[in-house]
């Protein structure tokens, strides 16, 4: 997609545009497009301040008119001191910028981003995700950013499309897609952990509506659901709370206990599913225990089974 829009790949039908311009017949060169690529792809016997620079040099600009706009590049990405190195003296998160100052020289209308942090460390990609945020604030340049990472996704972006198989599953603000995500595939996608997912039949009481699950069955509640269809209902580790005692909805024995410092992933079985749970960092948990969970009958998610559509 990104090499459509770049004009690298012929498109074989429908229109692009970018701003008011139909660019489908456009050579690549006035597109005014700027990419950045996974690899960076940076020239490794140049300096730095000659990589940042080449786009311009190779459209006839003077090396005066460069100068001035590599310099700026560098001050924003905090890369001034390293402009006169090769890229073979820099860390990944360093070469990392010098492929956005590259992009940034040429101002374009567009930047396109392809999984530009997917070879940087965890603490890198934390660091570069708010650079990539920051520069988008002050630039206001439109942004195209291709991420397998949802955390990226959710916080980069103004507007998520979600792809499956080449197809539109999903597309919206980032939020919206959490909230209310329309399939299986966006559900599990957008949240982390992963929302957890539990396939079962439906079999109303007088009290209530439970879900059969294969070793155990869940309280749903007063929800309207018709007797004996098959359903999956989803529900986020984080909309999962401790239930005071006889008030429980769902019982869990804990596996594995994750400490993250700010809180706890409970990582549970509950009859032959498994159940992530984010839990009070200070709740005394054990392997072994059984814990009751509850939730909001507003945070249940209900799909269809074969087609995995919402309901």
């Amino acid at each position: 997609m990104l090499r459509m829009i770049a004009g690298l790949e012929e498109i074989t039908a429908g229109v692009l545009r970018i701003g008011e311009r139909q660019v489908n017949e456009m050579e690549p060169k006035d597109r005014d497009v700027a990419m950045v690529f996974q690899d960076y792809a940076l020239y490794p016997h140049m300096s730095i301040r000659e990589n940042i620079g080449f786009g311009l040099k190779m459209r006839g600009w003077k090396a005066e008119e460069i100068a001035p706009r590599v310099e700026h590049s560098a001050g924003i990405l905090q890369i001034s001191d390293y402009l006169d190195r090769k890229p073979g003296q820099l860390s990944g998160g360093q070469r990392q910028r010098v492929a956005m100052g590259r992009a940034i020289v040429r101002e374009p209308s567009v930047f396109l981003f392809d999984e530009p942090l997917s070879n940087l460390d965890a603490k890198l990609r934390v660091e570069m995700r708010t650079q990539i945020k920051r520069l988008h604030a002050m630039l206001g340049t439109t942004t195209v950013y291709v991420t397998h990472d949802q955390t990226e996704a959710m916080t980069l972006a103004d507007k998520v499309v979600v792809l499956k198989d080449g197809h539109i599953v999903q597309e919206g603000p980032p939020m919206t897609l959490y909230n209310e995500p329309n399939c299986r595939f966006v559900a599990e996608f957008i949240g982390s952990p992963q929302m957890n997912i539990f396939s079962g039949t439906v079999q109303r009481t007088a009290e209530a509506t439970l879900l059969k699950i294969p070793g155990a069955e869940l309280q749903l509640g007063e929800i309207d659901l018709a007797d004996g269809m098959s359903i999956d209902v989803g529900i986020r580790p984080e909309h999962l709370e401790p239930a005071p005692s006889g008030g429980e909805t769902i019982f869990a024995q804990v596996e594995v206990i994750e400490p993250l410092g700010s809180d706890t992933m409970a990582i549970c079985r509950v009859g032959d599913n498994e159940l992530t749970a984010r839990l009070d960092s200070q709740m005394p948990l054990s392997v072994g225990q059984s814990i009751g969970l509850k939730f909001s009958q507003s945070d249940l998610h209900f799909f269809d089974p074969k087609s995995g559509s919402r309901l």
